[in-house]
């Protein structure tokens, strides 16, 4: 959970604008945790979060040997999901 919140906090400090959904473990593999987020629609501001969020992960996985991984979606895509 720490680690999960490390990286949220990361990308929260370069894209303030990121809402913090939940964090859950990968319905595809139990070793995996998802960091699910809510962000602006802007292609060019997912491309740069999901390459950070790539290089953070990556970094976490290699000193810590956890699996996270941010899940993003626009607020209209969360909404839809959950009705």
């Amino acid at each position: 959970m720490e680690l999960s919140l490390l990286l949220f906090d990361k990308l929260k400090a370069q894209f303030p604008e990121i809402e913090l959904v939940s964090i859950v473990e990968s319905p595809f593999q139990r070793d995996s945790i998802w960091v699910n987020i809510i962000l602006q629609e802007d292609d060019d501001r997912d491309i740069a979060l999901t390459e950070l969020a790539g290089e953070i992960s990556t970094d976490i996985l290699m000193d810590y040997g956890y699996d996270i991984m941010i899940s993003s979606a626009t607020r209209a895509e969360a909404e839809k999901k959950a009705a």
